[in-house]
């Protein structure tokens, strides 16, 4: 084994002691997301063909073209929960943030959406996920262990 084999083994093993539970809960939630997104979008033709971005519904090619950007969000969630990557806190909660206000959106503009009030209250819901990912963030990551 190299030197930078076994730096990277080891960086690995840190890696993966260090991560708290609730990280592996949302990487675990993550590969969940996005093996759901996946087989609803490839195999189930009713569902493929409509996609949220922004609180807007997107459907049919447009739909199709923009599902895999759903697919790559899930899967860096993945890797960088799972990895413990430094750039995956601010990022998720930038994500979810972006989520609080899309759900609000589509509530409001949406055929399907609820009005104000749900909208409002799935606002709350998701910007208080939006917050705890921030703040969950470690504060050294050189010292928690974390692999930048």
């Amino acid at each position: 084994m190299t030197p930078a084999e076994s730096r990277r083994a080891a960086e690995s093993d840190l890696t993966i002691r260090s991560r708290p539970w609730w990280a592996a809960a949302l990487a675990a939630g993550c590969a969940l997301t996005l093996v759901f997104l996946l087989s609803r979008d490839l195999f189930i033709p009713q569902v493929r063909d409509t996609e949220v971005w922004f609180g807007f519904e997107l459907t049919g090619w447009s739909a199709r073209l923009t599902a895999p950007l759903h697919w790559l969000v899930y899967g860096a969630g993945t890797w960088g929960f799972w990895r413990q990557r430094s750039w995956i806190w601010p990022w998720a909660s930038v994500y979810a943030g972006y989520v609080a206000l899309g759900h609000l959106v589509w509530n409001l503009v949406s055929p399907s959406g609820g009005g104000w009030l749900p909208g409002l209250w799935q606002l709350a819901l998701f910007s208080l996920a939006a917050f705890a990912l921030l703040w969950a963030r470690p504060a050294n990551p050189s010292r928690s262990g974390v692999v930048p």
